[in-house]
């Protein structure tokens, strides 16, 4: 699907969750079932050039990508998650963003041995969330391999937290 096809399915709310804040809202391209189909389509056609065990997504929207895309791709999932969502024992990484600080964990055993893990969320703002869940799968034993994102806000710089993993995004602002 094409980046302004998918552009199109994305609204500006202006000052959300804070002033000064554009919130890029991808409800509507979740209603819109061929829209959808075509993120995860073009997500696993990018995806496809790093090999990789499973698939990572961060709560919540990450999620929703996540899933498709593993299971599209034939993969596990591994959700990262807000504190105290997650059943059994865990790890845990602070950080900062954007409008405040986040806590996220992960199971313990989630990508033990050495798998190699597609790190995957719907948004690339500062890197701060992302950078946290690289480091959270790393210190469980397992290898982030690449990032794939929905929108990339270029402006701020993300890819900077991220290391030298490469990143695939869809829509660029």
């Amino acid at each position: 699907m094409e980046e302004n096809l998918i552009a199109e399915r994305i609204r500006d709310v202006p000052d959300f969750p804070k002033k000064g804040i554009v919130f890029k809202d991808i409800t509507p391209l979740l209603q819109d079932a061929k829209a959808f189909a075509g993120v995860i389509d073009g997500m696993a056609e990018g995806a496809k050039a790093y090999p990789f065990d499973l698939v990572c997504g961060i709560e919540s929207r990450g999620f929703l990508f996540g899933a498709a895309l593993a299971k599209e791709l034939g993969k596990g999932f591994i959700p990262i998650r807000k504190p105290g969502k997650l059943p059994w024992k865990t790890a845990a990484e602070s950080y900062e963003l954007e409008y405040g600080s986040d806590t996220i964990e992960i199971h313990v055993d989630a990508a033990s041995g050495g798998k190699r893990v597609l790190m995957v969320d719907d948004l690339l703002a500062t890197g701060g969330t992302m950078a946290a869940a690289i480091k959270l799968v790393k210190k469980i034993g397992g290898v982030p391999v690449a990032c794939a994102f929905l929108i990339e806000l270029g402006f701020l710089n993300g890819r900077k937290k991220l290391g030298d993993l490469p990143v695939h995004a869809l829509v660029r602002y």
